[in-house]
């Protein structure tokens, strides 16, 4: 972290929540006292292009962009996605893997080719990753939509203030908008939490 400030890159592809995940990083991060500054690309999001999200926050930020080699965290919500971004992460930085493929336009159109492997790509360039899918697991929990939380519970142990303020944060927004998710989205966060923890604990 440069000068106390965190560096947080949340990318994906439209319709996973990552603008959302992003938003409610900065929230959490704006509750408690640090200067937030937050950046957005979106590439036709709700058609399944390319999503990314800068959220830095420290005692002082000046500016929105993450530049290449200083990511501290890449919050990744589609495998290859996370594999394009990689170059922006500092080196020790760390990687949290939705491992899902969800196959791009410009991949289905012949314009570029999906990885193989992009996880084990992440991993060969001697990156510490935490992969699971999480598209799998919102499923299981009933609601496809509830990747974003899966994937905020799942880097809540890593970031630098305490996943109950992340988690409160979270589920203030469903009490205001939504008030019959909480518990299902308390369920998805906390799940998320318990199974990178397994993965990274091993």
């Amino acid at each position: 972290m440069d000068e106390g400030i965190t560096n947080l890159l949340v990318v994906g592809i439209g319709g996973l929540g990552v603008m959302t995940a992003a938003e409610i990083l900065a929230e959490t991060a704006i509750s408690l006292g640090f200067d937030v500054k937050k950046t957005e690309v979106a590439g036709m999001a709700q058609r399944g292009g390319v999503v990314s999200s800068h959220v830095r926050f420290g005692k002082r930020v000046l500016s929105p962009v993450i530049t290449q080699g200083t990511a501290d965290f890449l919050i990744g919500f589609e495998a290859a996605e996370s594999l394009r971004w990689v170059p922006h992460l500092r080196p020790g930085g760390v990687a949290l893997v939705n491992d899902m493929r969800i196959v791009p336009p410009v991949v289905s159109v012949g314009l570029y080719e999906y990885p193989d492997n992009p996880v084990q790509q992440i991993r060969d360039l001697g990156v510490t990753v935490t992969a699971f899918d999480a598209g799998a697991v919102a499923q299981e929990l009933g609601n496809a939509k509830l990747v974003n939380t899966v994937m905020l519970g799942a880097v809540a142990d890593l970031l630098p203030f305490s996943a109950d303020a992340l988690k409160s944060c979270l589920l203030d927004r469903f009490r205001t908008r939504k008030p019959k998710l909480v518990a299902l989205n308390d369920t998805a966060f906390e799940t998320g939490r318990r199974i990178a923890s397994s993965k990274q604990n091993r």
